[in-house]
């Protein structure tokens, strides 16, 4: 299923018989002619598991990499598809995956073409032949990317229940989908609905930094940013709701959106503090880290968290109250964020670096943040700026600004492998060192 089609192109470049050798190699390679010529050898042969997997035609079709891989040939596999299912293939097969942890997990036939392979026309027959759409792989992995059509496909079945529709659209926080969101919303699905991971849709907006034109969409259409987390969601932090969750990612313009929908911003505690320094209001986080016991050991615990956070979306005004507070400019945040890209052991400059939040970077410079300094995964903050610059996923943020100003600041440009891929990146790193100064080492 996952990777390319070199070796299956081997195969047959060295057998080209072989599409034609079974039922399920003509499935795989999407051959309508071949799965045709085996159905009317014998028509049985539709619901035949065989083959390397042990699978059915139609799951060796559905989980084709070259369904995934290959666009062009799409209307062939749906027409092979269409034929398997016209000869008593069932629509509902699939297989056990026993790599699965912690028990085996059934994978459909709708979770290869809707969520593998993303093909709305094969999707869009399944669904018409019988397919369940609320199977938790289906509506988990389709709404990865951003090509609506198979989306669409799902939703206009008619068929998904509200615990699907939620899924979908928290799914579709993680991938920063607007259109998707809005799609999702404007059919039903609800902001609010609780999810198998103890999430709603919102809390999980706010947990991966969606833009605050994301947060307003879940708004008007009735997402509470009160409602509490399960507790495996938690973590057993303060983060319990999508309010507190925006004051510990130093979300001011998300708390400015909740207050204006009339949610009670919290005043009081570490969450009152952390809005406090989120809104760059230095004076009332100094009062509450004076009056409030629990602040104190939390900054200690988390504030390297909390400065990573703040460089992270780009909040100079949280980083100057964080820093006036006595957070240490060089302060390490241990755990990272996997989903962000962001390594263990990491500083707040590394992360405005890798996040390409360039007034973050420079501001961070100039109270004389740690720029020779490695995270976890052994990245200097200017290796990860260029890094930002080519394959980061905020891509509307790619410019040599970050680059420019970590090495004005005496970062060191030899440790970078050019060519980068970013033309713009290589100019400034080679006028640098020298164009004569050996390359690093890769």
């Amino acid at each position: 299923m996952a990777g390319g089609l070199e070796e299956a192109e081997k195969i047959r470049q060295a057998h080209p018989d072989v599409v034609n050798a079974t039922i399920h190699a003509a499935a795989v390679f999407g051959d309508d002619s071949a799965v045709a010529a085996c159905l009317a050898a014998d028509p049985a042969s539709a619901a035949v598991r065989g083959g390397p997997r042990g699978w059915d035609p139609l799951t060796y079709l559905c989980f084709s990499r070259y369904l995934r891989i290959d666009r062009a040939r799409s209307g062939a596999f749906v027409r092979a598809a269409t034929r398997l299912l016209d000869a008593g293939a069932s629509a509902s097969t699939g297989f056990y995956e026993k790599a699965h942890s912690p028990n085996p997990e059934f994978e459909s036939v709708l979770y290869g073409a809707a969520g593998v392979a993303h093909d709305a026309a094969l999707t869009r027959l399944l669904l018409e032949r019988g397919a369940d759409p609320n199977d938790g792989e289906v509506t988990y992995h389709a709404p990865e990317g951003w090509d609506p059509d198979v989306i669409a496909a799902l939703v206009e079945s008619g068929r998904l229940n509200g615990a699907s529709l939620a899924t979908m659209l928290l799914r579709k926080h993680d991938w920063h989908d607007e259109p998707g969101v809005r799609y999702l919303l404007a059919h039903g699905a609800d902001p609010n609905g609780q999810t198998v991971w103890g999430l709603t849709p919102l809390q999980q907006a706010v947990r991966r930094d969606n833009a605050a034109t994301i947060v307003e969409a879940l708004l008007a259409h009735g997402a509470d940013p009160t409602r509490r987390m399960q507790p495996r969601a938690a973590h057993g932090r303060d983060d319990v709701d999508a309010l507190a969750v925006a004051a510990w990612r130093s979300r001011a313009d998300l708390l400015a959106l909740f207050e204006y929908a009339g949610a009670p911003i919290p005043a009081d505690g570490v969450p009152g503090f952390l809005v406090a320094c989120a809104r760059g209001d230095e004076a009332a986080a100094r009062a509450l880290l004076a009056a409030n016991p629990d602040v104190s050991p939390a900054c200690r615990v988390s504030g390297g968290e909390w400065l990573a956070l703040a460089a992270g979306n780009g909040n100079v005004a949280a980083l100057r109250c964080l820093l006036a507070i006595g957070v240490p400019i060089g302060a390490i945040w241990a755990e990272g964020d996997g989903y962000f890209g962001i390594s263990p052991a990491t500083t707040a400059l590394h992360v405005a670096a890798w996040r390409a939040q360039h007034d973050a970077v420079r501001y961070l410079l100039g109270q004389a943040a740690p720029v020779h300094a490695t995270d976890g995964a052994g990245f200097t903050p200017l290796q990860l700026a260029v890094r930002a610059c080519t394959i980061s996923y905020w891509r509307e943020r790619r410019q040599p600004t970050s680059i420019a100003a970590l090495l004005d600041a005496g970062a060191i440009a030899s440790r970078v492998v050019v060519p980068t891929g970013y033309d713009e990146a290589d100019r400034l790193l080679i006028d640098a060192r020298g164009p004569s100064a050996p390359n690093a080492e890769r």
